[in-house]
């Protein structure tokens, strides 16, 4: 499991763990069952804090992603559909309210936004 942490990012690096690791389940990548690396192994191949770890395992466990038994390690938890979709509704969301606030800047009306949406759309059906 490969992730990756900024120094730099105003967000925190439990935070950046945990959005990392629920990226990989709800991509496909971490599928239920998969056994994800112990806090102390993914606290050394990051150089960060145990703590900072099981910060992001405590919350990705509190989420349903993962379980975690003492001595058994942590487990990628069997997909919960409807917490997955949710996940990928909040991003799509997202994305769309920058869209949105990108199209008012520009002047680009409701109805030019909605077309273009659409086209888009459709664009990926064909």
């Amino acid at each position: 499991m490969k992730l990756i942490i900024s120094n730099n990012k105003l967000i925190p690096i439990y935070e950046q763990i945990t959005n990392q690791i629920k990226a990989l389940i709800i991509n496909g990548d971490l599928k239920s069952g998969d056994k994800i690396p112990s806090i102390r192994a993914l606290a050394k191949q990051l150089k960060v804090s145990i703590i900072t770890v099981q910060r992001a395992y405590d919350d990705l466990q509190q989420s349903g992603f993962i379980e975690t038994s003492i001595g058994k390690g942590s487990y990628v938890l069997d997909e919960n559909i409807e917490l997955v979709k949710e996940e990928q509704q909040k991003a799509i969301e997202n994305l769309l309210k920058e869209a949105v606030e990108s199209a008012k800047k520009i002047a680009l009306s409701e109805d030019n936004f909605i077309k273009l949406v659409q086209i888009l759309y459709k664009e990926e059906e064909q």
